[in-house]
C-alpha cells in the first residue's frame, strides 16, 4: 500500500461531537464576528473577557502518554501500563479567569448540581472578588464567555448580568476548541495531578488550590490572549474542529 499506492495509515482522532453543517456554519459565523471585533478593539477586547466553566476534579487522573514513556534499548519490549479504575470520589468546581489568571473558584457541595440559582450566586461572588481585587475589570466592562448550559441561560442569571451591565459573548455547544477553560486552564490545572491518587477530598481540593496559586504566579495561562488564533483557525477550517494549537 505504501510503496505502490503511496498511502499511509492514519489513526482516527476523537472529536467532542459530530458537527452538523448548520453547527459548522454557526461556529464559522461566531469566529468571524469575534475576530472582527478583536481587530477593531485589539487587546483591550481580550482584556475584558472573563471565562467561566465547571469541571469534575477526580481522585485519580491517568498518566498522560508522554508521562508514561520510558527510555529503552533497541529491541526492548514496549512497557505496559494497567488501567486503574476511577472511584466515586470527585469534586465539581467552577472557575472564573481572565488574562491575568484565576479570579475565583467554587467547590460545588456533594450531592448538589449547578442550577441557575447556584450559578447566579457564583456570579455574585465573582463580582465581589473583582470589586476587591480586579476593579479595573469592573470599570472597563466585563465580557462573559460561558457555555450554553441551561443554568447559564436562566432568567435570573440573565437579569443579574443585565444589572451588572456584563455582556455575554456568543459561544456554541460542543466547542471546547473555542473555550479557554477547556483548551488552556483545565489541562494546565490537572497537569501535576496525572498519576497521583488522592485518598480524601480535602487533599484533592488542597492540590487544586496550590496549583491555582502556581498558575496565578506564572504567565502560563495564555488561553484568553490566544483566542484570536483559535478564531482564525476555525475560520480556516470552515467551522470544523481545530487541533495542534
Amino acid at each position: 500500500m505504501t510503496e505502490r499506492l503511496h498511502k499511509r495509515q492514519i489513526a482516527s482522532r476523537w472529536v467532542p461531537h459530530g458537527l452538523s453543517e448548520e453547527q459548522k456554519c454557526r461556529r464559522l459565523e461566531i469566529a468571524q464576528q469575534l475576530l472582527h471585533r478583536f481587530r477593531e478593539e485589539e487587546n483591550k477586547f481580550l482584556q475584558k473577557v472573563v471565562a467561566t466553566d465547571e469541571i469534575w476534579i477526580r481522585d485519580f487522573e491517568p498518566e498522560l502518554k508522554s508521562q508514561s514513556s520510558e527510555w529503552r534499548g533497541k529491541g526492548s519490549p514496549r512497557p505496559k501500563k494497567f488501567k486503574r479504575a476511577q472511584s466515586n470520589m470527585k469534586q465539581m468546581m467552577i472557575f472564573a479567569y481572565n488574562c491575568k489568571g484565576v479570579i475565583t473558584t467554587d467547590r460545588v457541595p456533594s450531592g448538589t448540581t449547578v442550577t441557575a440559582a447556584y450559578y447566579r450566586q457564583f456570579l455574585q461572588k465573582l463580582w465581589r472578588k473583582m470589586h476587591a481585587n480586579r476593579p479595573d475589570l469592573l470599570k472597563n466592562g466585563v465580557l462573559i464567555l460561558h457555555d450554553n448550559a441551561r443554568p447559564n441561560l436562566g432568567k435570573d442569571v440573565r437579569e443579574l448580568l443585565d444589572g451588572y451591565s456584563w455582556e455575554v459573548l456568543p459561544h456554541l455547544p460542543y466547542s471546547p476548541d473555542m473555550s479557554p477553560p477547556d483548551f488552556d486552564l483545565f489541562p494546565k490545572l490537572k497537569i501535576n495531578m496525572h498519576g497521583v491518587r488522592f485518598s480524601v477530598l480535602e487533599d484533592l481540593s488542597a492540590s487544586v488550590t496550590r496549583r491555582v496559586r502556581q498558575l496565578n504566579c506564572s504567565s502560563d495561562l495564555t488561553g484568553i490572549m490566544d483566542l484570536p488564533k483559535h478564531w482564525d483557525a476555525v475560520i480556516r477550517q470552515k467551522g470544523n474542529y481545530i487541533e495542534g494549537l
